[in-house]
């Protein structure tokens, strides 16, 4: 199983703006060229999460992007979800979803794909934003400049 570059991308913008939430909005166009995304790419996936209520938008000259709630309540799973739907390795534990299959009550790999499928769930669903930020500073800590005198 492999994300698309949607849910990547998309984690990649959820993160910019988590990096720099209370500062106010920042334009779609510093997310792209921070992240190395495409910017008209970037249009998309961001009117997906302002469609899912993940973000919001800030109209004018000193517009851009916000993220609608605090990045410590923003989970991975949350973006993920928005972006990609279900997370599953197998259509036939897809959460929400009726499945037909003529072997499923004896089915012996259905009991794998999901425990597959709530492992990714979980992991996913434990990190927030604020994690990635605060795992990013922590890896970017003494990154500043250097003076030799």
């Amino acid at each position: 199983m492999k994300l698309s570059t949607k849910g990547r991308y998309g984690l990649k913008a959820m993160f910019e703006l988590a990096l720099h939430y209370g500062e106010g909005p920042t334009p779609l166009k510093n997310i792209a060229d921070s992240q190395d995304i495409s910017e008209h790419y970037l249009e998309q996936l961001i009117a997906v999460l302002r469609k899912s209520g993940l973000v919001n938008s800030v109209r004018g000259a000193q517009g851009g992007y916000l993220l609608n709630d605090s990045p410590k309540n923003i989970t991975v799973g949350n973006v993920i979800r928005a972006l990609e739907g279900d997370i599953a390795p197998a259509d036939c534990v897809l959460e929400n979803e009726e499945v037909n299959c003529d072997k499923l009550n004896y089915c012996v790999t259905k009991t794998i794909w999901m425990k597959i499928r709530d492992s990714i769930n979980d992991v996913i669903d434990s990190i927030t934003l604020q994690d990635m930020v605060d795992e990013h500073k922590e890896k970017n800590e003494g990154q500043g400049y250097m003076y030799y005198i």
